[in-house]
């Protein structure tokens, strides 16, 4: 194929993309004049103010969870993010016991922003470009993001990076422009194992308050010390990984049954 068909393919290829995302944007636009450009998903969703009244969580449930990447491609196509980076994606840890000669376990992990309750990336941050919706949803405008990194490094979980192409923090969102529509996040929708809920946790009849109420014992969050109180919720998650987690885990770590570290590497 020659070069200039190759380019024309590829405009057309960009034309079908854009006009998959205009039925999305167009509605939210008309339910929110001053959301400003509607041609970018990314400015109208920062300029959302969130739903009053909801506060969102999610709970994922190991239990369920076969490590299959769907949520992290889902995530990849849904937000495109530069390739390399992700906005969540499931880590696989290998949990072995030094004095039993049995075969060790393998836990996915699946990581991606918190949305804490008391996020520490929103006071260091210099523009105010990172904030927090009226529903609990932490968000970046970047517009004003000016790139510093400083939100990334304050993040106990992680969860952020600064996108090689825009240069400004990028994160999960939680999907709030598919939310603010009506549509679950495209982690949510595409789980094989339905291992992600989503939903308001001011609702004692939501799917995830009743979820949460029905396994109360088995409720775990990453870095409960950390006081961020994170509203992604883990059920089938050992003790030892709520405060072991630091940083972007390797695609395989080995740790003893109280946690401690033994091997890493991928």
């Amino acid at each position: 194929m020659d070069k200039s068909k190759r380019q024309f393919l590829g405009k057309m290829a960009s034309v079908s993309v854009g006009a998959a995302l205009i039925p999305v944007v167009q509605v939210y636009a008309q339910d929110n004049p001053q959301s400003g450009n509607a041609g970018s998903s990314s400015q109208t969703y920062n300029a959302s103010e969130g739903q009053v009244g909801k506060r969102y969580g999610m709970v994922i449930d190991l239990r369920r969870c076969v490590g299959c990447q769907a949520c992290t491609v889902a995530c990849t196509i849904e937000n495109q993010p530069p390739l390399g980076q992700f906005r969540t994606t499931v880590q696989q840890y290998e949990v072995s016991l030094q004095d039993e000669a049995s075969s060790p376990a393998f836990l996915m992990l699946p990581r991606l922003c918190n949305h804490c309750e008391n996020p520490p990336c929103i006071p260091v941050c210099p523009t105010g470009a990172t904030f927090q919706r009226k529903d609990g949803i932490v968000v970046v405008n970047n517009e004003w993001c000016v790139g510093c990194g400083y939100c990334v490094h304050a993040c106990p979980y992680d969860a952020r990076f600064i996108n090689h192409d825009t240069n400004t923090a990028d994160k999960c969102t939680f999907c709030a422009h598919r939310l603010d529509v009506g549509l679950l996040p495209a982690c949510v929708e595409t789980c094989v194992g339905e291992a992600r809920v989503i939903g308001d946790l001011n609702d004692p009849n939501s799917q995830i308050s009743q979820l949460l109420a029905a396994n109360s014992s088995d409720i775990k969050v990453l870095k409960p010390d950390a006081n961020t109180a994170p509203r992604v919720f883990y059920i089938g998650m050992s003790s030892a990984f709520e405060d072991r987690i630091s940083g972007q885990a390797p695609v395989r770590t080995l740790l003893t049954d109280t946690g401690e570290e033994i091997h890493h590497g991928h």
